[in-house]
């Protein structure tokens, strides 16, 4: 199975990508960051997400997408925002059949750490842990996105091991 995992922002989108051959079996394809300027306007930041989002899509060809849930922000603006690229995300999912998993920050963290309440850096640390890396996964949005697949893939775990 591999999983594309997202962590969404206007901004920057961290994205990863994992095979996991079975539970105990992961390793990271790769991972990064789809950056876009605040100078741009929203409909070409949009649309830069979008094609940068199917070229990786084209290149790893992931059996199924883990994004992050939209949660609530003090600012209105920054949900706003989130939840445009966002809909850039779940679009180019739909439209290239890959179905779309959502978890909560507060399950991912307990999906790795055994914990609810973790850091980030206890989080950083068993995304490294997890995936053998030398270190932890720069920039921080990136290790988010490799944080959401192995979520999905802890929670999905029965299926890796039929």
């Amino acid at each position: 199975m591999i999983v594309l995992g997202i962590d969404p922002g206007l901004s920057l989108v961290g994205w990863g990508v994992i095979e996991a051959k079975s539970v105990n079996n992961l390793s990271a394809l790769n991972y990064g960051c789809i950056t876009t300027s605040p100078k741009d306007a929203l409909i070409d930041r949009i649309k830069h997400i979008n094609l940068e989002l199917q070229s990786i899509i084209d290149k790893y060809k992931p059996s199924v997408i883990a994004i992050e849930q939209l949660f609530f922000l003090k600012k209105s603006a920054s949900v706003a925002s989130i939840g445009q690229a966002r809909g850039a995300i779940v679009l180019t999912a739909a439209l290239n059949k890959i179905p779309l998993f959502e978890y909560n920050p507060r399950l991912v963290k307990v999906a790795l750490t055994g914990y609810g309440s973790a850091d980030k850096h206890q989080m950083q640390h068993m995304v490294k842990t997890f995936l053998r890396l030398k270190e932890i996964p720069k920039p921080d949005d990136a290790a988010d996105a490799l944080a959401m697949a192995v979520c999905h893939i802890n929670t999905n775990s029965q299926k890796l091991r039929g």
